[in-house]
This record gives structure tokens, sequence and C-alpha cells, in this order.
């Protein structure tokens, strides 16, 4: 199919094809390898296994930043270059337009030209399009981009009453329906069983769901689920055609496995069929979109499915230096549940750079203040701010960053936002660009024009290019900023072929475009955690990473509790060098300052206590140096994670119970008699230096100093609470306490 606004093709004589070509990995094309074993040049021993593993099922569990893509793209070539694979029998499943857009550009890189690689939605709307006058007849319904208005109207026709945040929330629910095959009645069972919390009762969301679908049929319309149930219902109820597709795709490759839905995987099955020739990648550890109904079950239990699968490990971390690895494997050390069990422990390969730094805020606005203060720091110091990214957990954090670097004069750009290729400015300047090309021959603007790039300056600067950005930020500097960028894709696409005209660029910006592989735009991102998998930088800020926010307030269950901390690990996973964590102590100015830094954080920042312990390495490498942490840190608890409940056994995720390793609820087996003489001692210790009893102790750490009964200086050193200043000051009398001694209260209770 076309693209939108181009002109029309002729028609390929197989359904297969599209007239998506491939996009640029980079604007620079090396010259592709002379010969198949020249694809494997410069791959690591494990990526070089999954190169040559072509044959059976093969599954790469593959960690944050150890070139995975690299892997599985050079497996590709590898095989198309040894012609042992067919570049048309190859499909490539991703899960977004830009990864596809990739793996095609690299692909074509490499010489492997011919190799669909598309999203698991492009692929079966393509194979819809062409089956549908066979399998159904009649015109295809067609395909809305947005559902959430199809989801208003069946709201009002059921006269229920929807705000903008809960018309967000059903439209998630019946996404979540419709890629988990839960039909409208079956909606209130299923949703109690997968733990979801509905936004509404949920018999109404029920009735909405049934009458949107009621909607759809009557305005011949479908949306993206619609795409996949159809195509699986077209390969279940017609051999015919499901043959057809099978003895096209001889062998499959999915990437991002960890976030297939069942919907996917049961699309995967019928294109596949009884064969095996399917490669997997994913990691069990970047699991963040269950509430979309995606699972790692299927990565995880895929050699169960496939006893005779190659199973390849990635482990070396080409991304992140040391120091930010050294936090990323001690987050999921101290993981729990079942993806945790296959985490992977990554490896820098990178030279060592500065610690992550750790900051804490008065309040939000200082945070945001104090983040646009050090970014200007940086690009004074050289730092592009294309290479600078402020990460939040919800899209509301936004607006503070936004306006903190507006403040600030620091160009920025919202990562989610509207797409690069469909900003007004970008499509006038395509036209621009696409007039000039073909009549820039009578062109005076081009009179003095020596090469591609000064073309492209002169052209766009009748589009409001400069040689020098505007003053400020907002809507002018961000229109400044795109037309920049394409300036600058042409000065790369210059360099990198050499004579290039401009209709050469032209067509270049066409296949970016279909692909929707935007050029680098100058100004710092700003985005959710959720929509910056995938990507990288080399300053990242994670900002508001306090307990209520990560994990998010409404994580109840052990399951989303360690979803939460997946997330910050892909956060911090996205950092190549610089990361900055933050947090603020309250909301707003003169607020009560009664937040506290996020549990994932307890024994990883300087100062704090690990509240778990952690659990061996799983990586097939070595051991990297642990963390490095302030001096006067107190011992880190060297038990095995996860916390669990000693009494019960169940998983522990409250920092309160964690501090004494039992259930609230669970009976307790403290010396009641030492809890009051400990209690009475701190009210003492308070009242003689004017603090509030928690200052000397709280509460939980004052029972579980009971229910342990420390002896030693080092057995209360392991107890959550017990920094090293407070075993210094009050170490002595605790364990006099304990051992039934009476105490001589001093000046300072010394």
């Amino acid at each position: 199919m076309p693209a939108c606004g181009q002109p029309a093709q002729p028609s390929p004589a197989t359904w297969q094809h599209g007239h998506v070509t491939a996009a640029t990995h980079s604007t620079l094309f090396p010259q592709a390898p002379d010969t198949a074993d020249a694809v494997l040049d410069g791959l690591d021993p494990e990526q070089r296994e999954v190169a040559t593993a072509l044959h059976g099922p093969v599954c790469v569990l593959a960690g944050a930043g150890t070139g995975k893509t690299r892997a599985i793209t050079h497996r590709i070539a590898y095989g198309v270059r040894a012609g042992i694979l067919q570049p048309s029998s190859v499909l490539a499943v991703t899960f977004t337009n830009r990864a596809a857009g990739e793996m095609r550009g690299r692909l074509r890189q490499l010489g492997a030209a011919g190799v669909q690689a598309r999203t698991f939605h492009s692929a079966a709307l393509r194979q819809l399009q062409y089956f549908w006058p066979k399998a159904i007849g009649g015109s295809m319904p067609r395909l809305v981009d947005r559902k959430i208005q199809l989801v208003a109207d069946a709201a009002a026709a059921c006269r229920i009453r929807l705000d903008r945040n809960e018309l967000r929330d059903v439209t998630a629910e019946i996404e979540w329906c419709k890629v988990t095959q839960t039909v409208p009645a079956d909606y209130a069972p299923a949703a109690a069983k997968a733990g979801r919390e509905a936004p509404r009762d949920p018999a109404e969301i029920a009735q909405i769901y049934n009458v949107y679908e009621d909607l759809k049929r009557d305005r011949s319309v479908m949306d993206f689920e619609d795409v996949l149930l159809l195509t699986v219902a077209v390969l279940q109820d017609r051999h015919d055609i499901a043959d057809q597709v099978r003895s096209q795709y001889q062998h499959f490759v999915v990437d991002e496995y960890q976030d297939v839905s069942p919907l996917q995987q049961r699309l995967l099955e019928l294109w596949l069929g009884e064969r095996d020739n399917l490669c997997v990648v994913g990691d069990a550890s970047q699991t963040i979109y269950s509430f979309t109904g995606a699972t790692p079950d299927h990565l995880l239990d895929f050699r169960t499915r496939h006893p005779g699968a190659t199973v390849v490990k990635l482990v070396r971390d080409y991304r992140s230096t040391p120091q930010v690895v050294h936090l990323a494997n001690g987050l999921l050390a101290q993981a729990s549940g079942r993806a945790a069990d296959h985490r992977l422990e990554l490896i820098s390969q990178r030279d060592g750079g500065p610690e992550p730094v750790y900051t804490e805020y008065t309040d939000e606005p200082a945070e945001a203040e104090g983040a646009a203060r050090r970014i200007r720091e940086l690009m004074a110091s050289g730092v592009p701010a294309s290479e600078i990214a402020i990460l939040f957990r919800t899209n509301s954090q936004s607006e503070s960053y936004e306006q903190a670097l507006a403040d600030a004069g620091v160009p920025y750009q919202l990562r989610g936002a509207e797409r690069f290729f469909d900003r007004p400015e970008v499509r006038k300047a395509g036209i621009a660009l696409r007039g000039a090309a073909r009549f820039g021959g009578n062109d005076t603007l081009l009179d003095d024009a020596v090469d591609l790039p000064s073309q492209v300056r002169a052209v766009l600067s009748g589009e409001g290019w400069t040689t020098e950005p505007p003053a400020g930020s907002g809507a002018v500097r961000e229109r400044w900023e795109s037309l920049a960028a394409l300036v600058n894709l042409a000065q790369d696409f210059a360099a990198a072929k050499t004579g290039a005209s401009l209709a050469d660029l032209v067509a270049e910006l066409d296949e970016r475009a279909n692909a929707q592989h935007a050029p680098t735009v100058q100004g710092v991102t700003l985005a959710s955690l959720h929509s910056a998998k995938g990507l990288e930088w080399d300053v990242v800020f994670l900002v508001g990473v306090a307990e209520g926010m990560m994990p998010i307030t409404y994580a109840k269950t052990d399951e989303q509790v360690e979803e939460e901390r997946r997330l910050l690990y892909v956060g911090v996973t996205r950092a190549r060098r610089h990361l900055h964590v933050s947090w603020a102590l309250t909301r707003a100015p003169g607020g009560r300052p009664n937040r506290r830094p996020s549990r994932f954080l307890d024994g990883l920042r300087p100062g704090s206590t690990a509240t778990v312990g952690r659990a061996a390495a799983r990586g097939s490498g070595g051991v990297e140096r642990g963390f490095t942490s302030r001096p006067d840190a107190a011992p880190r608890r060297t038990q095995r994670s996860p916390a669990r409940c000693r009494v019960c056994g169940r998983t522990l995720t409250d920092a309160g119970e964690m501090k004494l390793m039992r259930c609230e609820d669970c009976p307790s087996d403290m010396d009641e008699g030492l809890y009051e003489r400990l209690r009475e001692w701190r009210g003492v210790q308070a009242r003689l230096s004017g603090q509030p009893d928690f200052c000397v102790f709280t509460d939980k750490t004052l029972m579980a100093i009971a229910e342990t009964e420390p002896t030693t200086p080092d057995e209360l050193s392991r107890i959550p609470g017990v920094l090293k200043r407070k075993l210094d000051r009050y170490g002595d009398d605790v364990l006099a306490i304990c051992a039934g001694q009476e105490l001589e209260q001093g000046p300072d209770g010394e």
C-alpha cells in the first residue's frame, strides 16, 4: 500500500510484500559485508552463537544493552548470505514501527534486503487485506486509529457518564479484553481472576464493551485488536489460506517476546503450524506492559514447549558504564517472582564512569528546577540536548519539567506527543523539498547552493529555519528544532552518500516517514518510563523516585509491585554514562515532608540500608564489584531475596513488614517487656535531644530489636533502621537493655 499522500505504485505480484521500504538505521551507510562469514565479524561469542543457530527453535535471553537487535539481524543476514534462508521466506516481527524500520535498515546494510520486518498488527493487516475477498468477501471494514470516541459513544448509548480519565481507563479495559480473547459476558470473572481493578462497576464495563462491538458492526469499522482477531479467525477456519501463508513464510523471528499477548501468541502459532523454525528474543526483567495483556510466560515457558530449543543468554552490556550496570543489577537482585528467577546479571563492557547521583529535594518544583539547572550545566560542558532525557512515572509529572526547562531556556521535546513526520512544519518542509527536487533548476533560491546541505538550508530558510535558533522556547522554538533536524539529516546523508541529490534525500525522507523513523531533534527528551523502552541517552534523569510514585500507589499485589521495580530497571538501563536519581519530600512548597525515597533504592543509594538481601548472580560471566555506598553506611544484610514472612512465608513488600521479617497480622514472638523498656528509653532520649520519638528509632525498629534480641553490635547493625550513626550513639544502651541491665541516663544518653 502506498504511504498516505504518496503517488500510487503498481501492486506487487504477491500478497506478502507491501510498499513499505526500509528506513535507515543510521544515515551513514557502511558497505555490506562481502561474504556470509564477514557478516559474523565483530560479534561477541554469544551473539555469534545466535547468528549461526539457524535451525530449530532458538530462545535468546537478552539483557538491556546487550546487542539483541544486532544479534538477530546478523542471524537473518548470515542465513540469507549463506543461502540457507530465502529473504522472502523470513518474517521478523516486533512491536513498534520504529523497531521494525530499524531492523529493515540494518538488514539492508548487511545485504539482506527483501526480508519482511513488521509489527504484529502490520503483518496481520497485510494478510487480512489480501485474503479478505477470498475468505469473507465484500468490502473490508475501515480501520479506526483511535477507539476512544467509539467508546464514548457506547457509554452514552448505555446512559453511563464517563469523565476523561474514566473514558481512557474503560478503553484500556476493552483493549485488554480483546487481546486476552475475553468476551463481554466474561469480563467480570476474567478481570477478578487477573487481579485487575476495574475503573467502573464491572457490569457497566461489560455493557459498554458489548455496545462498543455493536457500534463497530453498525458503522462497518474495526479496531487494531480486530485486525489480529480476524486474522486468527481466518487462519483457523480456512486451512487453505493458512497453508498459503505457511508456504510463504518458513522462518520466524519475534523480538521483545516478553511483551507478547495471548492473542499475538495464538497468531504466531497459526503462522508456524507444525514447524519449529522460530527464534524468539526477550528479557523477562523488562516486562512492563502487563496492563495491556502482555505476559512473559510465553518466553519463560519456551523451553517447556520446545524441549530441544537452543537457549542463548546475552549478558555483555555495551550500553552502560559499570556504575550504571551495578545499580541495574542491584535492583533486580532484590526482586521476587517468576521473572526474577530468570533474571540476567549484566556485565558492563564499557570503561568506568561517574557513580549515579542521588538528590533529595524539599518539593516537586525544586526538583524540576534542580534538574533544569543541572541540564544547563551539562549542555554548557558540551553534552548535546538530544543526549539528555528526563524520565518520570506518569505523564502528569511532565508539566513542571516543561516549565522548568522553558524558564531555563533549555529546548525539549515530548516523547509520545505528535509524531515527527505528522508535524505541520515537517509536512510543509517536505512539500518544499519535493518541489525543489523537481523544479530546482528554475529556482533562484538555489543559485548559490553548491551541495546538498546548502540546497536544503536554502529551501528551509523559506520555511522559517535560520542559522541561529530563536530565543526562548515554545511553539516557535519547536518548529525551528524540527527544521534543524532536517538540516542535520541532510548533512549526514550527504556525508554518507557522495553525490547524493535533493531527489535522493526526498526519497530517504519518504522511507523514514513510512517507517516513522524520525531524525534526531536537538532537545531534551521528556518521557514516561513506559515510552522510554527501547531508547537510550548519555544522560538520564530519573525523577519522582519516591514511595507512592515508584512504586505507584495503586500497585497493591506482589506482582504489581514487582512490575514497578522492572519499570525502574528499564529507566536505569536507558542511561549510557550519567544517571541522576531524585525525589521530593512533598508535592508543593510548604507541604508536610512525609515522603521517602522509593523502597527499590534501599541498600543501593548511599546511606541507606538494604531491606532485602541480594540473590546470587545468574549471569554466565563473572560478578562485577558491588555498588559503592558512603563509608558510614551500615553493613548490608546478606539474607537471600526475596524477603518472606518468617511465620507464613508470604513475600513481603511493605517496608515496615520487611523490617520485622513478618506480616503485620502474623503472630509475633516479641518480648513485650523488652519492647516497653526500649520505648521508655527512647522517650527519654527524644526529650533530651529535643526530637520526636521516631527520630531516635521508629516503632517498627524497636519491635524488630525486641524480636531479634541482639547481643552484639554486628547483630544490632543488621536490623533495618539501625544506621552506623545510630549504632555509634545508641548501640551500647540498646544492647545493655536487651541484656537486662539497668541504665543510668546521662545528658545525652551516653
